[in-house]
């Protein structure tokens, strides 16, 4: 859920439906801890903490994994999967209380790291009568990832071009296993500087970036300087920048 976090969510889904003149039902407030699950050969089981944040109501969820792929471009695809075993995967909550959800392994560490979300979903309570009402259901996906058995964690900007005045920068996860962009940066000395935020990359995927610039400071620049940091590696690159790259 970045940048919100899930009660930040709900504050705004609770104040557009009020300003749509509904009431929401069955939006309750959850918690959920750590964020994340690593699994591997020395750690074949995780577990997080279901927590019920709402100040009065029980909450009632459902756990349902997917596995977690990247296609053409890093757009992210799910597909249901039973790869991993995890219990319980429906519970009631009761006000102020926790439940822990434990996840584990089902097949040794394979070559490629695997990765895979855990939906947490909020199972709507049953309508009340009377009045116009309207049901929230929140889902938070916690990311779980089997790490392979010989990690080998690499990276690449395997494009970089500027046509009609847009800069494009692809960054391609050539290692076995997933890194985290934080951040991919393009800057020109003191005439030009953008940054834009990053995502998970999955291993073997790539993903494209794009920044446009202004047609009057791109006519100015001789060179394009990129860089791409993530939570493990930084990639630069550089480009070189005529006039004909700039215009229409």
């Amino acid at each position: 859920m970045h940048p919100f976090d899930l009660k930040t969510l709900l504050r705004l889904a609770g104040l557009f439906l009020a300003l749509a003149g509904l009431t929401p039902a069955g939006a309750g407030q959850f918690g959920v801890s750590p964020l994340r699950i690593d699994l591997d050969r020395g750690a074949r089981s995780g577990a997080i903490t279901v927590s019920n944040d709402e100040e009065a109501e029980p909450l009632r969820v459902q756990l349902r994994l997917f596995e977690w792929t990247q296609e053409d471009g890093g757009k992210d695809e799910y597909r249901e999967s039973d790869d991993l075993l995890y219990f319980p995967r429906l519970m009631t909550l009761e006000k102020a209380e926790q439940k822990l959800v434990r996840v584990g392994l089902r097949a040794p560490a394979p070559e490629r790291e695997k990765a895979y979300r855990l939906f947490v979903e909020e199972l709507p309570a049953p309508p009340t009568p009377g009045g116009a009402r309207v049901a929230i259901a929140v889902r938070f996906g916690v990311p779980v990832f089997v790490k392979p058995a010989r990690e080998d964690m690499r990276g690449e900007i395997d494009t970089l071009s500027l046509e009609k005045g847009v800069l494009r920068i692809g960054v391609r996860n050539s290692g076995n296993q997933h890194f985290t962009i934080e951040s991919v940066t393009a800057s020109a000395g003191q005439d030009f500087s953008r940054q834009l935020p990053g995502w998970y990359l999955l291993a073997g995927a790539a993903r494209e970036h794009a920044i446009d610039i202004p047609a009057q400071v791109c006519a100015r620049l001789k060179q394009i300087d990129v860089a791409v940091k993530t939570d493990t590696l930084e990639l630069k690159g550089t480009l070189g920048v005529n006039a004909t790259m700039c215009g229409p």
